[in-house]
């Protein structure tokens, strides 16, 4: 794609963002009233419309790279509690992987920065009961579907959704071990994860928006088609 139609692509994808984090805002509180502030739905929401207004005064000749500068910046100044620098910081230090601009190498280098970012952040990692449980499998997917499987973005996109799919399911039945629902201990197993569960809703828009613009529609399946080799790569 040439700039100007990854530019139309990622601000189609940050408005539909937008509007399905609206939607499903109450949705966000009533899983973050079991476990957390009851408070991801609104502050979430609240920051997409912050970006949104943000992104709608910014010059037409803004690039990608500004353009998700400046979702971080907002979400980091707008969402409040750990969402927003969770969020926000780990998408304006990404964005310098888009310098030139949106292709399938800066696509895998902005996800591994991104979750590098979260987890630094954050401090979690997987079995935290966190976003860090979708995110994650999503990245490695991705980032094995195109550098390992050969397969195209959308295809590797596809099954990225898929994984972090799998990862909130999989934040239900473990215990949290970060954050305010680590406070509740046992209390917090057999509750969904509100914050993988938003990583997932961006997840879909996002791919949603690449079958568009990338002409295709995919099968969402994390499954890989190869068989690895016996040899266990060296770290």
């Amino acid at each position: 794609m040439d700039e100007t139609r990854q530019r139309e692509a990622l601000l189609e994808a940050i408005e539909n963002i937008a509007d399905r984090i609206d939607e499903e805002r109450e949705y966000l509180t009533e899983l973050d009233s079991a476990i957390g502030d009851a408070d991801h739905g609104a502050n979430l929401n609240r920051g997409f419309k912050a970006v949104m207004e943000k992104l709608e005064a910014m010059d037409d000749d803004a690039d990608v790279q500004e353009i998700a500068k400046t979702v971080g910046m907002t979400l980091v100044s707008e969402v409040g509690g750990a969402a927003g620098p969770l969020y926000g910081g780990s998408a304006m230090t990404a964005s310098t992987e888009l310098e030139d601009g949106i292709t399938t190498e800066s696509s895998v280098a902005f996800a591994e920065a991104f979750l590098e970012k979260l987890q630094d952040r954050g401090d979690a990692r997987v079995g935290d009961k966190t976003m860090v449980d979708a995110i994650t499998p999503a990245v490695h997917t991705y980032k094995k579907s195109i550098e390992q499987d050969d397969l195209p973005p959308l295809e590797a996109l596809a099954k990225a959704v898929d994984a972090a799919e799998r990862g909130v399911e999989f934040t239900v039945p473990i215990r949290a071990s970060k954050g305010r629902a680590s406070f509740l201990g046992w209390r917090s197993t057999g509750h969904q994860d509100p914050g993988a569960t938003s990583t997932l809703f961006m997840l879909e828009e996002i791919l949603a928006v690449a079958e568009q613009y990338l002409e295709g529609d995919t099968d969402v399946d994390a499954a890989s088609p190869t068989i690895p080799d016996e040899e266990p790569e060296e770290e």
